[in-house]
């Protein structure tokens, strides 16, 4: 979903059409306060928003988004010179600046960037969201025995610093692979350095 914000109705139309002819699902608004009441912090793409507008400004709509949660890429669009906002917007997670009257192949390409952030970011969150699930279904003892295959540590190691069996241990480092479905210690580090699940 690319999202529009432009109070001038001529360019508002002019974008919407431009991103529906790529092939684009797009919700274009002509007030900035109408697309904060109907913008899900959770939902995915990215919005196209005019950088002066009456009101609440570009700049005011990312700080409102910033505070909601959300991680909506940011493209402005504006038909000022100005450097000082859009250093601000930059710094504030904006992904492109982009000065009025833009190219059409030139908002495209930063629209398909902005879209592709967007997923792979929304797919990391979808891995941390699973491994941290995992990890949750681990009884108490695996996760002390996950701490110490982290570690580094042996089974024996692990044995003595928990006070049993090594043969206990192999038992619950198996079902450790098993429900956090890591083939390897490797994948299992990797999967956990990742994704920084809380752990005990």
């Amino acid at each position: 979903m690319v999202f529009i914000v432009d109070d001038d109705p001529a360019v508002l139309k002019a974008l919407t059409r431009l991103i529906v002819s790529a092939g684009l699902e797009a919700r274009p608004f002509g007030a900035p306060d109408e697309f904060l009441k109907a913008y899900e912090p959770r939902s995915g793409g990215c919005i196209v928003l005019d950088l002066s507008m009456p009101g609440r400004d570009g700049l005011a709509i990312q700080d409102a988004l910033a505070e909601r949660g959300s991680e909506l890429p940011v493209i402005f669009l504006t038909g000022h010179g100005d450097v000082p906002r859009s250093v601000r917007a930059m710094k504030a997670g904006a992904v492109d600046f982009l000065s009025k009257p833009v190219d059409d192949q030139v908002l495209l390409r930063a629209v398909q960037d902005a879209l592709r952030a967007d997923r792979e970011r929304r797919g990391g969150r979808e891995e941390r969201e699973r491994v941290r699930e995992r990890v949750a279904s681990l009884t108490e003892r695996e996760r002390q025995v996950l701490d110490g295959v982290i570690a580094g540590k042996l089974n024996k190691q692990i044995a003595g610093a928990l006070g049993i069996a090594e043969k206990t241990v192999k038992v619950h480092r198996g079902r450790v692979m098993e429900k956090m479905g890591a083939d390897s210690v490797a994948e299992l580090v990797r999967m956990l350095e990742r994704t920084e699940p809380p752990r005990s």
